[in-house]
């Protein structure tokens, strides 16, 4: 079961569970759709991966599945990872 994370781990976006914006790698590493379209360059920084629109858990079951409380907010270093992108 998706964590659904509240907020982009670069910029600290809001995201809530059904934001439009959240994107996810398949560790659910989450990041906001700015973020990834203009400075991650689709490429997840902590595993490479790529990202795909997170699902929205329906209203309906927030309360059974509550979503994540948990903020995870470690800024990219962009440098860094734009520099492991032009090695690939």
């Amino acid at each position: 079961m998706l964590e659904i994370r509240p907020t982009c781990e670069h910029c600290n976006k809001s995201l809530p569970f059904d934001s439009q914006e959240a994107m996810i790698c398949t560790f659910e590493c989450t990041f906001c759709k700015s973020c990834v379209e203009d400075i991650l360059k689709h490429v997840c920084p902590n595993c490479g991966g790529g990202f795909e629109k997170r699902p929205i858990r329906p209203q309906s079951m927030l309360e059974k599945y509550p979503v994540s409380k948990t903020i995870i907010y470690k800024p990219v270093d962009v440098e860094a990872h734009l520099k492991r992108l032009r090695l690939k």
